[in-house]
């Protein structure tokens, strides 16, 4: 589960402090450019280490995610995500795949400063609906946070999965 959560962890985003969002929506996440480290409490004192590489891809349309774990429990995790702003829906959309099987599907929307990627509510077997998401925000030129979330009763609430901490290592 932990890796599942990890995958969506590539789509980091970067978010410039309380600066207001780009006027060309295309350029919404061009603060996540570049590479990082990215790290995370993995419980009895532990911290998780990686990397995450962001460029921008097929004539500057599309951003390419290039995340892999170096240390920690899921050590050799490796995972890459395409974004993109579709501007005939006006909405963002998300890819990512990992070495693990792993596959996610989302939607971007903005809350304040905050920028989000949020999966498709579903029905569970017992009734519940459930949906994730990937929360960035505290975001500067040179670090952010993301947080992995989930909701059982279609985003009313949510819950803590994963929190990485992303330092740029080169713009």
């Amino acid at each position: 589960m932990k890796q599942l959560l990890f995958a969506a962890m590539l789509l980091g985003s970067h978010f410039v402090g309380a600066q207001e969002l780009p006027s060309n929506v295309e350029e919404y996440f061009d603060f996540w450019l570049g590479k990082w480290e990215v790290t995370w409490d993995e419980g009895d004192g532990k911290t998780g280490r990686g990397t995450n590489y962001i460029t921008r891809i097929l004539d500057g349309k599309v951003i390419q995610e290039n995340f892999e774990i170096l240390e920690g429990q899921s050590k050799g995790f490796k995972g890459t995500s395409l974004t993109t702003y579709q501007s005939r829906f006006n909405q963002w959309r998300q890819a990512w795949a990992d070495n693990q099987g792993g596959y996610y599907d989302f939607t971007g929307k903005f809350e304040g400063e905050k920028r989000i990627f949020q999966t498709a509510v579903f029905d569970t077997k017992d009734g519940k609906k459930f949906t994730q998401r990937m929360v960035f925000y505290n975001i500067t030129d040179n670090v952010l946070t993301w947080d992995w979330e989930f909701s059982n009763d279609g985003g009313e609430t949510w819950s803590l999965n994963w929190r990485i901490n992303y330092k740029r290592i080169q713009k």
